[in-house]
C-alpha cells in the first residue's frame, strides 16, 4: 500500500519521543448500569500500569464528570471529557456538567471534545461544529483545550477544515482497519495510511508541523470476538497482532493514540458497518469486562 507523505512528527527521522497512549473508557458496567466513583477507581487500578489517560463521550451521561474526576485525581489520571452535541438537550446537559466540574478538577481534565463522529454521520458541517467548539471554549473561559473526534476521512477530505482554521485546540482522528474490512495482514498498513492522510491534510491546512491543533488517533482497535466483517476476522490472536504492530508501531513513530477500548461492554447492541451488515461491538476491550487480561499490552 502506498503511504502518503506525513508532515508531522510521524516520520521516523523527525521523531524525538514516543507517542502517548490513552484508552476510551465507557461509563457503564457490564450489566449496562452506570459506573460510580468506585468503579472508575477499579478501572484505573487496572489501566495504571499501561496508561494514565482516558477519554469519555458525554460528561452528564451517568454523571460521568461528577464520578470519574475524583477517582482520576486520587489515581493520578487525566480525562478527556466529552460533550454530545447531537441534540440540544444532550449538548446543554453535557456543557453544564463540564462547566461545573472541570474547573474543580482542572489538573485532571486533559481536554474536552465536542462530538464524536458528528461530521461523519452528517449531523454537523465543519462550520456548525466549530460554532459549538467556540461556544464551549467561551463557557470555560478559554482555560481548557477544546476540540472534537471524528473519522479520519472527514479530516482528509476537507470537511473539518473550518475547525483547523478556526482554532480547535485538539483533533482526534478515528481509524479502524477492521471497519474497512481489512485482513489482519493489511490492517497496520491501512491504519498508518489513514492516519497519515488525515494528519498530513490537517498540517497542510494549518501551515505548520509545530503549530495548529494537537493531534491524536481518537479510536483504533480490533475485536477479540464477534462476526467477521468482510475480510476482517475478530479474535484474540488478531487483536494482539494489531496491538503490537498497529498501536505499538505508531506509538513508536511518535503518534498519540487512544485505544478503543479499555474494557469489553457486553451490554451494547450490535453495530452496523458501512456495507449495512451487522457486527458485534461488545468485545473491543483490551481487557475483559471483569478487568481480567486478554493479552499482553506491553510495547
Amino acid at each position: 500500500m502506498h503511504l502518503s507523505t506525513l508532515l508531522l512528527a510521524t516520520a521516523p527521522a523527525l521523531v524525538s519521543a514516543r507517542g502517548s497512549l490513552g484508552f476510551a473508557l465507557g461509563d457503564k458496567k457490564a450489566d449496562g448500569t452506570c459506573k460510580f466513583q468506585a468503579d472508575y477507581t477499579a478501572d484505573f487500578a487496572t489501566l495504571g500500569g499501561t496508561s494514565k489517560l482516558v477519554r469519555g463521550y458525554a460528561a452528564s451521561d451517568c454523571n460521568t464528570a461528577q464520578e470519574i474526576l475524583p477517582a482520576a485525581k486520587a489515581a493520578g489520571f487525566q480525562v478527556i471529557l466529552g460533550i454530545w452535541p447531537d441534540t440540544d438537550e444532550s449538548y446543554n446537559e453535557d456543557l453544564a456538567a463540564v462547566v461545573k466540574y472541570a474547573p474543580q478538577y482542572a489538573d485532571q481534565v486533559y481536554a474536552i471534545t465536542v462530538g464524536s463522529e458528528t461530521m461523519y454521520r452528517g449531523n454537523f458541517t465543519g462550520s456548525q461544529l466549530l460554532d459549538k467548539i467556540n461556544d464551549v471554549k467561551t463557557a470555560l473561559g478559554g482555560n481548557f483545550k477544546v476540540g472534537t473526534a471524528d473519522s479520519w476521512n472527514k479530516y482528509q477530505d476537507g470537511t473539518a477544515d473550518p475547525l483547523i482554521k478556526g482554532g480547535a485546540d485538539i483533533l482526534l482522528c478515528n481509524a479502524f482497519s477492521y471497519w474497512q474490512g481489512q485482513t489482519i495482514a493489511n490492517s497496520t498498513g491501512s491504519f498508518f495510511d489513514d492516519v497519515m492522510q488525515a494528519f498530513g491534510h490537517i498540517q497542510e491546512v494549518a501551515g505548520s508541523t509545530t503549530t495548529g491543533p494537537e493531534l491524536w488517533v481518537g479510536e483504533v482497535g480490533w475485536p477479540t470476538a464477534g462476526s467477521t466483517y468482510q475480510n476482517a476476522v475478530p479474535g484474540t490472536s488478531n487483536a494482539q497482532t494489531f496491538w503490537q504492530k498497529g498501536i505499538c508501531g505508531i506509538l513508536d513513530w511518535g503518534v498519540n493514540v487512544f485505544s478503543f477500548e479499555a474494557f469489553d461492554e457486553p451490554w451494547k447492541p450490535v453495530s452496523t458497518g458501512q456495507d449495512g451488515s451487522v457486527a458485534d461491538e461488545t468485545h473491543w476491550g483490551v481487557w475483559n469486562a471483569d478487568r481480567s487480561s486478554k493479552y499482553s499490552v506491553s510495547c
